[in-house]
């Protein structure tokens, strides 16, 4: 039987995996004047969750755990009036997908429970705070998936 360390990270490495993978099929349905386009006067484009995703994850355990020196202009993943092209904006997602995956195989029994702080959150440990990045990203996959519906209705699709 396999450790407990080599099954959360096992674990791990599939949520993340797969969470990068449904993220790409979704934009790809996407045009790219789409990726950019709020269907609703509120709320946030595909694109603008890609940045605010690949800002999480740079942020929390980027430059939290794995030491990458990353700066945070969370309001900009927001707000970015001149974004970076689709495909862009999902490669550096899946940059910052592959660090959190090296991260997450780097990280000892011990490593797991190291005591975690970073601005914007209250995870005591690493474990909670990859957790938590697992749930973040859950959370704008669904509402990518509402957003693609949407998007698709009005193009009359």
């Amino acid at each position: 039987m396999a450790d407990l360390n080599s099954t959360l990270t096992t674990v791990l490495v599939e949520r993340f995996t797969s969470n990068a993978v449904r993220i790409r099929e979704l934009a790809e349905a996407l045009p790219d004047a789409q990726f950019w386009k709020k269907p609703f006067s509120f709320g946030n484009s595909f694109g603008h969750l890609v940045l605010h995703l690949t800002g999480n994850l740079n942020y929390y355990i980027g430059a939290q755990i794995a030491n990458t020196g990353y700066v945070r202009d969370r309001p900009l993943e927001f707000t970015d009036s001149n974004p970076p092209s689709k495909e862009e904006a999902l490669k550096r997602l899946d940059t910052a997908t592959g660090m959190v995956l090296q991260t997450v195989r780097s990280q000892s029994s011990d490593d797991w429970m190291r005591e975690y702080s970073a601005v914007g959150t209250k995870a005591p440990n690493r474990l909670a705070m990859v957790l938590q990045c697992d749930s973040h990203m859950q959370l704008h996959i669904g509402q990518m998936i509402y957003l693609s519906y949407e998007l698709k209705k009005v193009a009359g699709n």
